[in-house]
């Protein structure tokens, strides 16, 4: 037990690390890009560079993700992208520091599959649940204090200092992930040897397709998860837009509205930490994607600021619940040992879809309204999050398929 708390200590310390990283990576690279372009379309294109590199990684790197120890190459990519971080103040092309950021997400894009599949091999499924409501609590506070330390260094130095101390934090993460144990250590992955060819990712391919089928409660609870975030992808594209074009907010109320988020996020997940366990995952994940969706539409339908605040808030409370819920699902229903070529796939259609609904509601923002586009994106984020509820109560429905019945079934 106390060598289980200690992993989980350094595990969550080492995500804590990155994520304030992250933060402060993310406000300074798009100060950066505005001060070089002065172009408020160049700050978009780097929203686009996520999907982009998730598109371009995840149809193949799955396979490599089950094949490989999952430790090694965790610790591989992080040094890979501290690197190339700390490469970005020297580059003056604009054109090549998208590439840059695009190999920076493309190593995340395969991070983010490698680190789940770790997680759920080093945690036991008793202790998933309070894991990752621990894991929201501390994302919660990584977005409060991430932009906190970067508005800080912008006082003191530099968006160039920033990111080479992002450099920094990215290799703190890393060397916390290098105190975790090796859990693949005596176990060699089958076929790690074979070649890697286009014969091997058909056969992946099919297994994940063959294990869609045989699982099909699980897959499609993980679509309806899907959709839903998809379509705040769409909205939150709009929503700088919404809050000073439509609702007229100044810069001081606009500050204040995300300040509204970071405390309804916060709040939410301390007391996520304190009621998760006494609660069903699909309960958390159902309610909160209701809760969620009706933030949304608040938010979009409000004529006030004190609405618009309402809105935010309730949003960005559910969002520990509702993360907390599908990761302890995701984790306790499919196969450890397929986890990343499953989870790489479908976040290669999510990240398709995600592309296609944030150009759908532009489209639909420029054509009609900016208002008609989020309030569309609400409702429909509505619905698929009733979907979603309605889908996991059935009791038919609730027989979860278990990863090592399903794994059996399936050609790993």
């Amino acid at each position: 037990m106390i060598k289980v708390t200690r992993n989980l200590f350094i595990l969550l310390c080492g995500i804590g690390i990155s994520n304030v990283g992250s933060w402060i990576y993310h406000i300074a690279l798009n100060l950066i890009i505005l001060d070089r372009t002065g172009s408020a379309l160049a700050v978009i294109g780097l929203y686009l560079l996520k999907p982009l590199a998730i598109l371009f990684t995840n149809g193949w790197s799955g396979s490599l993700i089950d094949r490989m120890n999952k430790r090694r190459l965790m610790i591989g990519l992080i040094l890979f992208e501290a690197s190339v971080i700390f490469c970005l103040p020297f580059i003056e092309s604009i054109w090549i520091l998208y590439g840059f950021v695009l190999v920076i997400n493309m190593a995340s894009s395969v991070f983010h599959p490698t680190s789940m599949t770790y997680i759920t091999k080093l945690i036991p499924r008793n202790e998933r649940k309070r894991f990752n409501a621990v894991r929201s609590l501390v994302d919660s506070g990584a977005f409060v204090i991430g932009p906190a330390i970067a508005g800080l260094l912008f006082m003191i130095g530099t968006p160039i200092d920033a990111i080479f101390i992002n450099a920094a934090a990215v290799l703190v993460a890393g060397g916390l992930f290098y105190l975790l144990p090796d859990v693949e250590r005596d176990k060699m992955t089958r076929r790690a040897s074979g070649n890697f060819s286009l014969a091997t990712l058909q056969e992946d391919w099919r297994a994940v397709y063959h294990f869609s089928r045989r699982s099909s409660y699980v897959m499609i609870i993980y679509s309806f998860f899907s959709a839903v975030t998809v379509m705040t992808w769409g909205v939150d594209s709009l929503e700088a837009a919404f809050a000073k074009e439509v609702l007229l907010l100044t810069n001081t109320e606009y500050g204040f509205l995300v300040s509204v988020a970071g405390a309804g996020i916060l709040l939410g997940a301390i007391i996520n930490t304190l009621v998760a366990r006494m609660l069903s995952d699909s309960w958390l994940m159902g309610m909160g994607a209701i809760v969620l969706s009706c933030g949304y539409l608040v938010f979009t339908l409000s004529s006030s600021f004190t609405l618009a605040s309402i809105g935010c808030f309730v949003l960005s409370f559910s969002l520990a619940f509702m993360n907390t819920g599908f990761y302890t699902f995701y984790q306790n229903n499919v196969p450890v040992d397929v986890m990343g070529r499953i989870g790489s796939l479908y976040s290669f259609v999510e990240a398709l879809f995600t592309i296609l609904v944030m150009l759908g509601c532009g489209v639909i923002a420029e054509l009609i309204s900016i208002r008609f586009s989020v309030v569309t994106g609400s409702v429909v984020m509505l619905c698929f999050a009733i979907g979603l509820l309605i889908y996991e109560s059935l009791p038919s429905k609730r027989k979860t398929s278990q990863s090592d019945s399903v794994l059996d079934s399936l050609d790993v």
